[in-house]
């Protein structure tokens, strides 16, 4: 499969900047029609289309200048061109019109997230956007967060055999979390219970972090209470539940989205790949808190991103905040270069912005 390159040349995009109306509206009814259909349009369906009289000499005339810009390319032998990355990004940039979500399509959107998060943890809420998301692309919802740090309602330790114990921490969201924990040589037969009692009696309306901080300022108090080994048990119990690697989580909906509208065995070759990629859960991460970096929407096309050169596909996403206006997550879409950006992006500006009014709303 061709792969379109970036921009080879400052002259290149000078040339694209330079662009007169004719050129680009031509280049703009390629991209359109691709972005629609997925196939290469030739002279003759532009001069067809186009909302000026021009001869398909004239179009192709024209059609040249654009490829020798890096804007289009043509995939095959046809006379059709399909644009290239560069010419997405150009397209995006330069001269997509977004508009704003509707007022009946924005009130069904907060409905749904308030459904979501009413009574369930914000996890609920966020695989509902990613749904919501996927519902509206040809694409695939994802969405990358901390995992939440609710106040604690109870701790346990549980024995699982001589050398390890499971530490239990029940949210008073309702969320539970296990993590299983080495325990010292010679421990008291009666520690784990000791240990868990110390915790539930300072652990009420306090986050895991608080908790920890709690214990490490008052550890000379904690010591005369226990014995030393059950008070390591509980400094143990809690280093392994805070700050842990795997602290953020990703949430994937509407994969099967990707199968649907496939032109080619080259195009299933692009989903399988697109499939390798979202496996590896790490690089898809890393690439969403990307998007953390900037405000409102970032658009990724392609090759611009390694994790995509080779699936040929592009990701729509933005931040979301808590009530401090700290940066919490991102949510957004993975799917084929001709997503509907135009469409997507308000989407996925709106649903951030929502989740954010949700998360200030329930601190």
């Amino acid at each position: 499969m061709h792969r379109p390159g970036h921009f080879s040349s400052q002259s290149d995009i000078r040339a694209i900047a330079e662009l007169n109306d004719r050129s680009r509206e031509i280049f703009r009814q390629i991209v359109e029609s691709y972005l629609a259909t997925g196939e290469p349009v030739g002279s003759r369906n532009l001069a067809r289309i186009l909302p000026m009289a021009l001869s398909p000499a004239s179009i192709r005339n024209v059609m040249s200048d654009l490829e020798t810009a890096g804007l289009i390319f043509a995939p095959h032998t046809s006379a059709g061109r399909l644009p290239t990355e560069s010419g997405l990004r150009f397209f995006v940039d330069a001269m997509m019109e977004i508009g704003d979500v509707g007022r009946e399509e924005g009130a069904r959107i907060e409905a749904q997230m308030k459904a979501a998060a009413s009574g369930h943890t914000l996890e609920t809420a966020l695989a509902e956007a990613s749904t919501l998301l996927s519902g509206v692309s040809r694409g695939a919802g994802v969405v990358v967060t901390s995992k939440s740090n609710p106040s604690l309602k109870h701790i346990e330790f549980v024995r699982l055999d001589p050398a390890r114990a499971l530490v239990v921490l029940v949210g008073e969201d309702g969320s539970v979390e296990n993590r299983v924990l080495d325990l010292p040589a010679g421990l008291p037969a009666g520690a784990l219970v000791e240990a868990g009692n110390f915790l539930n009696a300072h652990i009420r309306g306090k986050t895991l972090t608080d908790l920890k901080q709690e214990v490490a300022k008052g550890r000379e108090d904690m010591e005369q209470q226990l014995d030393t080994l059950t008070a390591r048990l509980v400094e143990a119990g809690l280093a392994t539940t805070v700050g842990s690697a795997d602290s953020r989580q990703l949430i994937i909906r509407g994969q099967a989205n990707l199968l649907d509208d496939l032109k080619a065995a080259e195009d299933l070759e692009r989903v399988r790949l697109l499939f390798a990629d979202l496996e590896t859960q790490t690089d898809v991460i890393d690439l969403l808190t990307r998007a953390e970096s900037g405000e409102g929407v970032r658009i990724f096309i392609g090759s611009e991103n390694k994790l995509f050169s080779l699936s040929g596909s592009s990701m729509i996403a933005a931040p979301f905040r808590d009530a401090s206006q700290k940066i919490v997550g991102v949510l957004g879409v993975i799917g084929p270069t001709r997503l509907n950006y135009a469409r997507i992006v308000p989407m996925v500006d709106y649903t951030a912005r929502v989740i954010s009014r949700i998360l200030d709303q329930n601190r």
